[in-house]
């Protein structure tokens, strides 16, 4: 597979983010209704967002490490793999997985403003785990 010269753009990016989002806060309402650490005086409690934390992580880490992309990444079109054109590997996974936390902040706009000031549009976690999301369809 040749290396494309740049990665997919914010849209496309953004489009399976909320995607994935939805996803995850079905998974989240699950684990909150098996743990019992739903709504509580009409607020969610701590516990449901560290659980939605370690789901997230659990989630990011898992599909793209097997599978490439995550679920809102295949409906998309997108793909994840190192600058060098192999797989991503559960350690590169990972590494993008923990940056979302500073990627993710003020609606993933830190995110955005790295793909659009890089030269292979790459996030900050793209930078760091040395990969990109490059569109296969």
């Amino acid at each position: 597979m040749g290396i494309p010269v740049k990665g997919a753009g914010v849209g496309i990016r953004a489009l399976a983010t909320i995607i994935d989002g939805i996803i995850l806060g079905v998974i989240g309402g699950i684990i909150a209704a098996v743990l019992g650490t739903g709504l509580s005086g009409g607020h969610l409690g701590g516990s449901y967002y560290f659980w939605l934390l370690v789901a997230g992580f659990c989630y990011y880490t898992y599909f793209e490490s097997s599978r490439g992309a995550t679920p809102g990444k295949l409906l998309c079109g997108l793909k994840v793999i190192k600058v060098d054109g192999t797989d991503c590997d559960i350690r590169t996974a990972a590494m993008r997985t923990v940056c979302r936390i500073i990627d993710g902040l003020i609606a993933y706009l830190v995110a955005a403003i790295f793909v659009w000031s890089t030269d292979l549009n790459q996030r900050l976690g793209d930078k760091l785990a040395d990969t990109l999301v490059i569109k296969i369809k």
